[in-house]
């Protein structure tokens, strides 16, 4: 799959489970979670790159030309003005919205596989398939991680559930998803 680049229009998050408003730019996102294909590096073509740290993350989203986007930012794309409970909407999880734990797979699928699953704005595997690192960090050197895995259940898809992980960390349940600033 070629790199596309979406438009999500800006407004106010209201993040987390509290609600707290946040504006949000409009911002550009790659259509899925970034691929060995799509980066020229070794790997298989259409599957998440995984197995990065955050510091390579955020090189891989900069040699695309775009960043890592903060935690807010990557709720307000997954849950949109209507602030849905999923990235597809509100109706709970069925095994053709997303890659999750339940569905039985054991492992990442090549990206856009879910298409049921997409965002309104027509982003893929924004749940499911693998988390995507964000840049807003935590303490002890981790950074917050988004959207859930493979391996995640599925109340870890709704669009304000986060995680955090060890900056050093590289799993093959964590990819790179990058965001452009207008």
């Amino acid at each position: 799959m070629d790199l596309v680049w979406v438009l999500v229009p800006g407004g106010v998050c209201r993040y987390g489970d509290e609600g707290r408003p946040r504006d949000i730019p409009p911002l550009r996102w790659t259509a899925t979670v970034l691929t060995a294909d799509q980066l020229g590096v070794p790997g298989e073509a259409e599957l998440p790159l995984t197995r990065i740290c955050h510091q390579e993350a955020t090189e891989l989203a900069a040699q695309v030309g775009g960043r890592l986007p903060r935690s807010v930012e990557w709720e307000w794309m997954a849950a949109g003005p209507a602030r849905r409970r999923y990235p597809w909407g509100d109706q709970p999880w069925r095994p053709e919205l997303a890659n999750l734990r339940d569905s039985g797979i054991g492992g990442a699928t090549p990206v856009a596989s879910y298409a049921q699953g997409a965002t309104a704005d027509g982003l893929y595997d924004v749940a499911g398939n693998v988390w995507e690192w964000t840049s807003t960090p935590v303490m002890g050197g981790g950074y917050v991680i988004r959207g859930g895995s493979f391996a995640s259940p599925p109340l870890y898809a709704q669009c304000t559930f986060l995680n955090a992980a060890p900056g050093e960390l590289r799993s093959r349940g964590i990819g790179v998803r990058a965001v452009r600033d207008l």
